[in-house]
């Protein structure tokens, strides 16, 4: 195989896309580079389709190795192992756009695998893995109708940045992933700081014109290659079993999908389906998976004619109807903040919890390590959808969603400074029929409100969907999981009163032009607006007061030297203080100390502690001490933890004193007067001043 490179320069940088050196013996390969960054991208599809096969089998994997970014994996084993939270965020936004662009008949086993083996600190790896698979599509030969490629857009100060470096999006007040090909967005996933809905129109189509060249360079690539692509047959299909099946089934599915309960739809569509195969046995046997593929294309049909022809939805709803809103809070006494939201036949069941610096995040990256204080947990247990599993970890959906719906909050929370806390979510998804993430959302909004975190204005989320046939386009709003399914976008928009803080979208066709996405996006602002209100009717803002059973964090300030008082010498004050009080003490550089606790008297206590450890001595000041040892010529007394002056003989009393012994004995408690304090921050007591004087309360 030839080694052919194309070059380009992208956001400022320049990017190459090489085949032919790498990976040979995959059906395409490429190695794309931007700066040190370098990723690995590699496509195989199987020769044949497995027998049976009725679905396309697509996986994608991506890595990130240790070694790209100079380290060494931490834990026994030394290797890289399960993939991290953000290797399998990527791993969706490569699938999410190109899953659609493969011929329907296309079954054949296929797998795409990203490996970053460099990683410098400015350029994405997720971003050049997703231009890699496509390229790598575009230079096998695997039928793909492409290409595509991928972005990520920030603004700063008004101007949208094409791939902002890590410094720049600390600076951003979005960042956006756009996937799009030559005519059309594909995919967007991201979040933004409460922004108005043109803007972020304006930033999916910025990204898109960004993208254009290198779509010319994956084509000059593949051109390059010249490997020619696999012949797809299109599928046999029977047009007499067609219309049998059409003749028996067409009529009672058209009434089956007009059941608004999801359960009872199901079952009376199932009904259809053994019966219609029953009344055909007798001459089509052995062909049930043909039959209930012609019965699903029905329904299909029925379902999407429905819609654009009479704008009635499944459940009788027109386009824009919301479903029924219920929602309740603090529903679980023991917990921080809880919140159950139903919408439909979808409800969450949501938790807020308030913890420490001890309960952060640590995340190893390739970048190093860093913390996370806010997480949010998303679940999906089978019971939700009336089905069995025996998997209860989380798996790729669970993690896509959890993200979507912690990014969708992210952006009212408080700032740390003024809240420093530990904040944590917990989605329970009890029942699904359209857009759980959406309420997760809804659910942890009213959650952190009902926990009392002062977060900046209520979020909620909803999700949007399409239906077009040639120039008839139907958006609908709230969509149920069956719209999802025989639809074609799923585009879910978060957000509060004021503008948008998260959107997803992904879809089924080649591509969705600026003016759907601009009617999708105000439709589902006018959704957003009436859940918002519903919502408000419950809890419109935080609560004045935490749980009882949340933790009390107190702030205080010490000057930076003295932090080494706090902690001592291998953290014996520290130890001493969070083991006589049981608070929890964090400490950082600048020498801020939050102490949390429960109990009002240990806090208290923790505090007398620490301002004892790092007091200061100060001239015409009395102080109670203790005496430490006595000397021919005075006394040292410890006025503090660890600070003691010296009361010479000529101060300890009155008249003359021949021997300290007579007046003081080590153990002594003696009320002392600070007299001066030298250059060398020596500190000089009296006893004598202090006679006859008590201490201010």
């Amino acid at each position: 195989m030839a080694q052919h490179t194309v070059e380009l320069e992208f956001s400022g940088r320049k990017l190459t896309i090489e085949t032919g050196r790498m990976a040979k013996q995959a059906n395409g390969a490429v190695v794309v580079r931007s700066g040190d960054t370098m990723v690995l991208v590699t496509a195989v599809a199987s020769k044949s389709i497995k027998e049976g096969q009725d679905f396309f089998p697509l996986t994608v994997n991506y890595q990130e190795k240790a070694y790209a970014g100079g380290k060494i994996p931490g834990g026994f084993f030394k290797r890289e192992a399960r993939p991290s939270d953000n290797e399998t965020l990527i791993c969706r936004l490569i699938d999410r756009p190109i899953r659609p662009l493969f011929p329907e008949t296309f079954l054949n086993d296929t797998q795409i695998m990203a490996t970053v083996i460099s990683a410098d600190k400015d350029n994405d790896p997720g971003i050049l893995s997703m231009i890699g698979a496509s390229a790598a599509l575009e230079v096998s030969d695997i039928p793909f109708f492409g290409p595509i490629a991928g972005v990520k857009v920030g603004r700063i100060n008004g101007q949208f940045v094409a791939n902002p470096t890590a410094e720049q999006l600390e600076q951003s007040d979005m960042e956006i992933v756009v996937a799009a090909s030559r005519d059309a967005i594909c995919m967007v996933e991201g979040g933004a700081n409460v922004l108005p809905e043109e803007v972020m129109l304006d930033a999916i189509f910025f990204g898109h014109q960004v993208v254009q060249p290198i779509l010319d360079a994956q084509e000059k690539l593949r051109s390059l290659a010249g490997v020619a692509k696999r012949e797809v047959l299109p599928p046999a299909v029977d047009a007499e079993l067609k219309a049998k099946v059409a003749e028996l089934a067409a009529a009672r599915i058209k009434e089956a999908v007009k059941i608004v309960a999801k359960q009872e739809r199901h079952n009376a569509i199932d009904g259809v389906i053994e019966e219609t195969i029953a009344a055909l046995a007798g001459d089509y046997e052995g062909r049930n998976k043909e039959i209930k593929g012609f019965i699903g294309d029905l329904e299909y049909e029925l379902v999407r004619e429905h819609i654009i022809k009479d704008g009635e939805r499944i459940d009788g709803r027109d386009t824009r109807t919301i479903r029924p809103i219920a929602t309740e809070v603090s529903l679980l006494p023991r917990v921080h903040g809880s919140a159950l939201f139903t919408r439909g036949e979808t409800q969450a069941l949501v938790s807020a919890t308030l913890g420490t610096s001890i309960d952060e995040q640590r995340i190893d990256s390739l970048y190093g390590e860093s913390k996370k204080k806010f997480l949010l947990h998303y679940n999906f247990p089978p019971y939700s959808v009336g089905e069995t599993s025996f998997r209860l970890a989380p798996g790729r959906r669970e993690i896509g969603h959890g993200a979507l719906a912690e990014r969708a909050l992210t952006a009212v929370l408080p700032k740390h400074d003024d809240f420093p806390y530990t904040i944590r979510i917990v989605s329970e998804t009890l029942e699904s029929n359209g857009s759980s993430s959406m309420a997760t959302v809804c659910g942890g909004s009213l959650s952190m409100m009902d926990a009392g975190i002062p977060i900046k204005a209520p979020v909620a989320g909803i999700a949007m969907g399409l239906i077009k046939e040639g120039d008839d386009v139907a958006i609908l709003s709230d969509i149920l999981g069956d719209e999802d399914h025989l639809g074609d976008m799923d585009f879910k928009v978060a957000g509060t009163a004021e503008g948008v803080t998260a959107l997803q979208m992904d879809i089924k066709i080649t591509g969705v032009s600026r003016e759907i996405m601009k009617r999708a996006l105000e439709q589902a602002r006018e959704g957003r607006l009436h859940i918002l209100g519903k919502m408000a009717e419950t809890i419109s803002a935080s609560r004045a007061d935490m749980s009882a059973y949340a933790p009390r964090i107190t702030t205080i300030f010490v000057k930076t030297d003295k932090i080494r008082d706090v902690i001592g010498t291998g953290g014996k004050n520290i130890r001493n203080i969070t083991e006589t009080t049981g608070v929890v003490v964090d400490i950082d550089d600048s020498g801020r100390i939050n102490i949390a606790s429960n109990d009002k008297a240990a806090c208290d206590l923790a505090i007398k502690m620490i301002r004892d450890l790092t007091a200061e001595a100060e001239e015409g000041k009395l102080y109670m001490g203790t005496v430490k040892k006595i000397m021919d010529f005075g006394a040292f007394v410890e006025i503090f933890p660890g600070t003691d002056g010296l009361v010479h003989i000529s101060e300890l009393d009155t008249e003359r004193v021949k021997n300290v012994s007579d007046i003081l004995k080590e153990g002594d408690k003696v009320l002392v007067k600070c007299i001066g304090i030298d250059k060398q921050g020596k500190i000089k007591l009296s006893r004598k001043e202090a006679l006859g004087q008590t201490l201010p309360e």
